[in-house]
């Protein structure tokens, strides 16, 4: 029993290593940006539905959003043209993208 011991202590450690470093490669395709609640946007989940030049013009990058407005220009004017062509999982309430 005192061997499984020291062999479970390290495999722990281990794998509590392991997590810590692969979380901000995890968690790199999530950005929040904050004022009025939290909006959490999860690029991984948007490009598994829709195409690059959707969002980006040239090469894909970050892009920044700054202010309210150019937020709701580039996503809240998405998730409204995806309701209207039937996507119900596009939100288009204040509060189903911000949290508070």
């Amino acid at each position: 029993m005192k061997k499984q011991r020291h062999i479970t202590a390290p495999l722990l450690s281990l794998c509590l290593l392991a997590t810590l470093l692969a979380a901000p490669v995890l968690a790199a395709d999530i950005y929040t940006y904050e004022g009025k609640g939290t909006v959490t946007f999860d690029h991984k989940g948007h490009s598994a539905l829709l195409d690059c030049n959707r969002c980006h013009t040239g090469e894909p990058a970050r892009i920044p959003i700054e202010n309210k407005q150019q937020g709701h220009d580039l996503c809240l004017s998405c998730h409204k043209t995806e309701k209207a062509a039937g996507n119900a999982k596009a939100p288009v309430t204040c509060s189903a993208c911000h949290v508070q």
